[in-house]
């Protein structure tokens, strides 16, 4: 069963998480981390500071396909708000999201947890 992605477009959600989420912070970007009483919700943020529209909107799909590969492994009731940063320009999504699940991993919203992947690196 394919997990449903909400997309969180109200910006009281925004202030909030920002206000009272977590934060886990990484050369790519910032997440914030709140707990929720429904699915996972995502929004991204990507400010003028990035650069122009094109560059905007490209930093935020590196975000949303990174965000898409750790989705089966994010627990229910979370929303998560993630501030794009200028380093993430200059990488692929696949790099994005190897970042991603290690943040994911330390804020404690993934399945599988630190143990797991300790044991996984020992057996190889």
């Amino acid at each position: 069963m394919k997990k449903k992605l909400i997309k969180i477009k109200e910006n009281y959600i925004f202030r909030r998480a920002y206000n009272k989420g977590k934060s886990f912070v990484c050369p790519y970007f910032v997440v914030y981390v709140m707990k929720n009483r429904y699915g996972v919700r995502l929004g991204i943020t990507a400010g003028k500071k990035l650069g122009g529209a094109v560059k905007r909107n490209r930093a935020k799909r590196v975000v949303a396909a990174a965000f898409r590969e750790c989705l089966p492994f994010i627990k229910d009731g979370y929303d998560f708000v993630i501030v794009a940063r200028t380093k993430i320009l200059s990488i692929k999504s696949t790099t994005a999201a190897v970042s991603m699940e290690k943040l994911l991993i330390s804020a404690g919203v993934t399945e599988k947890s630190e143990t797991d992947e300790k044991t996984a690196d020992s057996n190889s």
